[in-house]
């Protein structure tokens, strides 16, 4: 079985790649059909885009949050840059980037697919540095002693404590990068360029391509064949994960109900992965050696000149910040006189007043996630066999791209002459309920079983229990959930604010709608004024709430 899955898995990757580097100009058209017979090859190329995007996720995020965890001073000017990054939508990044990347490879594909691959990279990576983030910040103190007392070098402290610590939690988020990525992938997918919308072969250009045409039929085979590869993903590659992660939680006895894998189960029992992980022990160990005299060698001519080491870093710290502060300076000259050139004042008054209608939404969306979701990610995440139950149905259901919902939300709102306003709004929650959910079950299931057997000793229960041990205990994730799912509900704002099933268009008054709008009809002007405000409007709500309130749940309810 191990043998199978290895060769299956490479030759669908050898088939799937040589698709993205085929000769490729903008004025061709790639051919896309609605048959269902073609859905299994769009769902690969799909799949490629989407775990290729996931590995630069993984990347950005251990050296991002890394940074910001562990200097003060880069901490200062990385999370604002964060904030402003994950403000910015999906539609920004694609009018700003595409041309650039497809510079890089003329006459190739690859240009087009790595502006995909980006797109897809923007959905997923800042939820899995904030959480990283918050994990490498709320290590338990007790554990730091010990790796202080047993002389760890930072090399090995980062690797042997704080990894591992942050495992649980960033795979309940990376799982969630990974549907909102799908719930994105029609916008990634569908790329414009010079007045051309390009569609590349994937289930994302599949379901916007049935939406245009109002195929229904499109839809449901679109719908099947998402559900097989997310449940194919779930028990080949997450699953596995988090029966493998369970070792890394923060506790002192562990719980009966442990999750279980049979592809974990397969992993450690074939030969063939023994060899290999026999080959990868070594060269990690090599990695680790040098590293680690590396990393000695530094501490110990910092500690000879403390002076000099102060300098560099104060200096490299200025340089950045310098940096920052002129590319901030600059470009925002430059977005300012490229506004008002072609825009009067009053136009961008009333961009700011739609701003503040989708602010009501996103604060309203998100209070009502918060309760429907928080009490149930508290008992799916202390539940092992119920969270390995429900896991795949719930990546699912985070994963349905809104345009799924457009045939039912159109034809409903139409026939009953509904106000767009209002009855648009749900499909945002769509982008913002899932984050919380993910966060809070992946804080549940870190909350120590010690914990849980001493409230059972004393007999704590009822509202007691809750006030006590699981919404302390999963506070910090939830915050983290929280800040990540504003962002998400900005981004999806975009989707769910302007929607169009075939020749109908419905238009909530929102930035969403007015950035759709603009980008549909190639108005780059528009395009970077609603960006603008759009990013102002995430800032400063994260400067003036979330991050107070992310730096209260770090200090007051950490495990130590």
């Amino acid at each position: 079985m191990a043998f199978f899955v290895v060769i299956t898995a490479i030759t669908l990757f050898v088939w799937g790649s040589r698709g993205m580097i085929i000769p490729y100009t903008i004025t061709d058209t790639l051919p896309l059909s609605l048959e269902p017979r073609y859905l299994p090859y769009y769902a690969l190329r799909t799949i490629l885009r989407m775990f290729f995007a996931l590995g630069l996720s993984l990347l950005f995020s251990f050296i991002y949050a890394s940074i910001a965890a562990k200097s003060k001073k880069a901490e200062v000017f990385l999370i604002p840059i964060l904030d402003i990054l994950q403000s910015i939508p999906i539609l920004g990044f694609l009018s700003i980037t595409t041309v650039g990347f497809i510079s890089l490879f003329p006459g190739s594909l690859l240009g087009v697919e790595c502006a995909s691959i980006f797109a897809i990279f923007t959905s997923q990576a800042w939820n899995m540095t904030f959480s990283l983030y918050q994990s490498f910040r709320s290590v338990p103190k007790e554990l730091t002693e010990v790796a202080t007392l047993y002389h760890l070098s930072p090399w090995r402290r980062y690797w042997r404590l704080e990894v591992p610590y942050a495992v649980p939690h960033l795979l309940w988020n990376t799982m969630m990068s990974v549907s909102a990525g799908w719930f994105f992938v029609v916008a990634s997918e569908a790329i414009t360029v010079s007045d051309q919308t390009i569609l590349l072969p994937g289930i994302g250009s599949y379901i916007a391509l049935a939406a245009k045409q109002q195929s229904i039929e499109a839809i449901l085979y679109a719908i099947v064949t998402m559900f097989i590869v997310i449940l194919l993903y779930d028990q080949l590659l997450f699953r596995p994960f988090l029966a493998w992660s369970n070792k890394f939680k923060a506790e002192l006895t562990t719980s009966g109900q442990l999750p279980s894998s049979w592809a974990l189960t397969m992993v450690r029992r074939a030969a063939l992965f023994r060899v290999f992980s026999l080959f990868w022990f070594k060269l990690l160990n090599i990695f680790d050696k040098t590293f680690h005299i590396f990393s000695l060698k530094t501490i110990e001519l910092g500690s000879r000149h403390p002076q000099a080491s102060s300098v560099v870093g104060k200096s490299v710290t200025l340089c950045f910040a310098l940096l920052g502060l002129y590319v901030f300076v600059y470009y925002g000259i430059e977005a300012y006189s490229y506004i008002f050139e072609k825009l009067n004042f009053g136009e961008v008054q009333d961009v700011f007043t739609l701003g503040f209608f989708t602010l009501l939404r996103v604060v309203l969306l998100c209070f009502l996630a918060t309760l429907i979701w928080v009490p149930i990610g508290i008992l799916i995440g202390l539940n092992g066999k119920l969270a390995s139950r429900l896991q795949p149905w719930v990546q699912f259901m985070a994963s349905f791209p809104a345009n799924l919902f457009y045939p039912i939300v159109v034809v409903f709102i139409f026939n009953n002459h509904l106000n767009p306003d209002i009855w648009l709004s749900p499909l945002m929650i769509l982008g913002t309920q899932w984050y919380i959910l993910f966060n809070v079950i992946g804080g549940a299931s870190s909350i120590p079983f010690d914990f849980q057997e001493l409230t059972k000793n004393f007999h704590v229960g009822g509202w007691l229990l809750w006030k006590r041990l699981y919404l302390p205990g999963v506070f910090p994730a939830y915050v983290t959930g929280l800040i990540t799912a504003g962002g998400g509900c900005w981004n999806a704002s975009i989707v769910a604010e302007y929607v169009s099933w075939g020749d109908k268009t419905l238009e909530a008054h929102g930035i969403g709608a007015y950035i759709a709008s603009a980008t549909a009809g190639g108005d780059h002007t528009r395009i970077l004024l609603g960006v603008v405000v759009l990013s102002l409007y995430v800032i400063i709500l994260n400067r003036l709430f979330w991050h107070p309130l992310y730096l209260f749940a770090t200090t007051r309810y950490r495990l130590d």
